[in-house]
């Protein structure tokens, strides 16, 4: 069994959680890994050069995004 809790900051963690962690798995063995969300990305110039690049391609043809995805899992395998 596992649990995941989201917090926006550390500053959120409190005797709250770990009163639930104790409550779910009583005395058995758990495992706490502490990650950081890394969600949140800037584009870089290269990424913004080619954003724009498909600003300008002509709109007749276009594809949907549904069709994008599913050539790249196609290719790559994603």
């Amino acid at each position: 069994m596992y649990t995941t809790y989201h917090l926006t900051s550390a500053q959120e963690v409190n005797t709250d959680i770990l009163d639930a962690i104790k409550a779910t798995f009583k005395s058995r063995p758990i495992t706490i890994i502490v990650e950081e969300d890394s969600s949140d990305f800037e584009l870089n110039d290269e990424m913004k050069a080619i954003l724009d690049e498909r600003l300008q391609e002509n709109e007749t043809t276009y594809i949907t995004a549904e069709e994008s995805i599913n050539q790249l899992n196609k290719k790559y395998g994603l």
